[in-house]
């Protein structure tokens, strides 16, 4: 599987631990940009937001961290793949890309459970 396809017939637990890295990406990113602006603020003016961006920053990528590890332990991405979208979660704006990319291994779980459950379906009433 090359690093950038998307896997098929993930079971449905994989499929939320995607779920879960993907909607945990985005509010990272954005944190970590208003951390990086509030930053640049504290020491251009006297606002000073560091600590409370900080600690909803840190909080934020240690979810990332951790369901990044479980999606990782579920689906058993290559290690280029599950590197990847580790490196992606340090960049500033890596977690929109994070995004978009697991958006479409999502979708692609998704189908491939509801092509799964609609085959079991027709095998029941071929049986009957």
């Amino acid at each position: 599987m090359a690093i950038l396809e998307t896997p098929s017939g993930l079971p449905p637990k994989s499929v939320s631990a995607l779920r879960r890295l993907r909607l945990t990406s985005m509010p990272e990113a954005v944190s970590f940009i208003l951390l990086l602006v509030c930053s640049v603020l504290k020491r251009t003016s006297d606002f000073n937001a560091v600590p409370v961006m900080g600690a909803i920053h840190g909080i934020l990528f240690v979810l990332y961290v951790l369901f990044w590890a479980d999606a990782w332990n579920r689906i058993k991405w290559p290690f280029p793949r599950a590197a990847l979208y580790f490196v992606l979660s340090v960049l500033p704006t890596g977690g929109f890309f994070a995004d978009k990319m697991l958006r479409k291994e999502e979708e692609a779980g998704v189908i491939a459970a509801r092509a799964r459950k609609e085959q079991g379906g027709r095998k029941g009433v071929a049986a009957s």
